[in-house]
């Protein structure tokens, strides 16, 4: 979320992968770009930093140059039920020492600005067509609803190593192992500064709450952020072992597992 999000992955990410034996690192940078989208050349900042893959979102091009260097970088993913005519890939293979990991985004119904398409066959459909070369599957459901995300966790309940929400910019305290073996969150909270509102300066949005009427833009926090997010340990068949969240600096630190 913004600079202090940026920041926070630019300054922890390589150590933490170190720390914790991380073999690969998905970040959703969504909102990394002045709040609103991600840029070309933020994402290449992220990657540098330690990301092997940066998912997008509900905003994947705010940031217009996007719609271009989507095409030039494989490790962005865009949401497989945006727009038909949208450029990128919603899902892709990684070759990551020797095995295989599929890394799928989608977006939710409940709560969206926009009509998009039914995530649950969208998903569906991606596992079908790649999850079978694919012993490790995450999946990032950018919904706002927890209701609809917590139900794709159980569809997908078996069929995939991480089902993590994002989009709310909260973390949840719900991180377990579904029956059938995955590994679920419904949402591993921004990487940014919470003494905001949801990331932003409190000042615009308490304005907003009191009065009702808009008047300036809203601004990203730039304090201490904290990075957070989740941790999953898999079987060599992809199933779920250990789920851990993780909230590393700022106001939300946590031990390290």
């Amino acid at each position: 979320m913004g600079r202090a999000g940026r920041a926070a992955i630019t300054s922890r990410l390589a150590q933490l992968k170190t720390d914790w034996r991380v073999d690969f690192a998905v970040v959703n940078g969504e909102n990394a770009t002045s709040g609103a989208g991600l840029s070309g050349a933020h994402a290449k900042t992220l990657l540098d930093a330690g990301a092997d893959c940066l998912t997008l979102g509900d905003h994947a091009f705010d940031q217009k140059d996007m719609l271009q260097f989507i095409e030039t970088e494989p490790r962005i993913l865009r949401p497989l039920n945006f727009s038909a005519q949208a450029p990128g890939k919603g899902a892709r293979l990684f070759d990551v020492k020797g095995r295989k990991i599929l890394v799928a985004q989608a977006l939710g119904q409940v709560f969206m600005k926009r009509p998009f398409a039914d995530p649950f066959s969208a998903l569906e459909a991606a596992l079908k067509q790649l999850g079978g070369q694919a012993a490790v599957r995450i999946v990032d459901f950018h919904a706002e609803a927890t209701s609809e995300k917590m139900a794709m966790g159980h569809f997908l309940d078996g069929r995939a190593s991480l089902v993590v929400g994002t989009h709310t910019h909260v973390p949840t305290g719900d991180a377990m192992i579904l029956p059938g073996g995955t590994g679920y969150l419904t949402d591993a909270g921004m990487c940014g500064d919470y003494n905001s509102v949801i990331g932003m300066e409190k000042k615009e949005p308490l304005r907003r709450f009191l009065t009702g009427m808009p008047k300036e833009r809203f601004t990203p926090a730039t304090g201490d952020a904290t990075l957070s997010g989740v941790l999953i340990e898999t079987d060599q068949g992809g199933k779920a072992t250990a789920i851990t969240p993780i909230r590393e600096g700022g106001r939300l630190q946590a031990s390290t597992p």
